[in-house]
């Protein structure tokens, strides 16, 4: 995308989460504020690219169990970032084709993108809202009109809550959730973690520094974010390990150990 396909209003002296994610994994929704932090991470960071690669795997693998495994037929996919290959509604109603999925973002070019690509799937919609917020979510009409909280949720919180400061209490965050859907309902969560390792502490200063926000957990504060649920087998393991589609095991590199995931149940 070039800088003057902008959309009006958008500040582009500054990076987007969403965006430049989405040109870590090949996308061309991004600017190019957003790509100096991707080649910043590229070129100083050798492998950081199977961070974004490998979560991107383990949520397919987690909308496909929650689908296909646990009967789940609605998702609220919260900090979805920019629409790419295998979304969260296209993996769902693949395997079950009247699944409803609401996208939320606060970043107006996943608005535009979302929008655009789903003007024809009337069971699937994107509202631009912050997480912070979750009342706002959870009150507006689009969400309203496609989610039933009377019905078990799948709740995607995809590397999303690491970009939220302590002080923004993010187990707040997903406390609020918990509240407002039934039994049943799954959460999905995959955070950055730390091992107090220098590679963490590194690629942690660049997006801390690039974006002015955000904290790595360790397992223990990862696992808090799910008080009150029950997670499933296999636990909270790196995004490789979650699920993966093929047999064996072998050595992680620092970089694939550097995000983790868990799915979780409301009991």
């Amino acid at each position: 995308m070039t800088d003057g396909g902008a959309i009006p209003g958008m500040d582009l002296t500054r990076p987007s989460i969403a965006r430049a994610y989405d040109y870590m994994l090949g996308g061309k929704d991004n600017y190019a504020v957003d790509r100096e932090v991707g080649d910043q991470i590229k070129q100083n960071l050798p492998g950081a690219q199977a961070i974004a690669v490998e979560n991107r795997k383990a949520l397919v693998r987690a909308v496909r169990e929650m689908t296909a495994g646990r009967g789940m037929r609605q998702f609220l996919d919260i900090g979805s970032g920019l629409p790419t290959a295998d979304n969260v509604h296209q993996v769902a109603q693949r395997h079950a084709p009247g699944t409803r999925v609401v996208y939320v973002d606060n970043d107006p070019v996943v608005l535009a993108h979302g929008r655009a690509l789903l003007e024809e799937n009337d069971r699937t919609t994107v509202v631009q809202a912050d997480l912070r917020e979750p009342q706002r979510i959870r009150d507006d009409a689009a969400v309203r009109k496609l989610i039933d909280f009377d019905r078990p949720v799948g709740v995607v919180l995809c590397a999303i809550l690491h970009h939220l400061n302590d002080d923004e209490d993010p187990a707040a965050v997903v406390r609020y959730w918990i509240d407002q859907v039934p039994s049943g309902s799954f959460f999905y969560i995959s955070h950055f973690r730390t091992e107090h390792n220098p590679e963490t502490a590194e690629i942690e200063g660049i997006l801390q520094q690039s974006f002015g926000r955000g904290r790595w957990r360790d397992d223990d504060e990862i696992r808090a974010l799910f008080e009150g649920l029950e997670i499933v087998e296999p636990g909270l393991v790196p995004t490789t390990e979650w699920m993966p589609d093929h047999d064996g095991h072998r050595e992680l590199t620092v970089w694939e150990r550097m995000i983790v995931a868990a799915l979780a149940v409301k009991p």
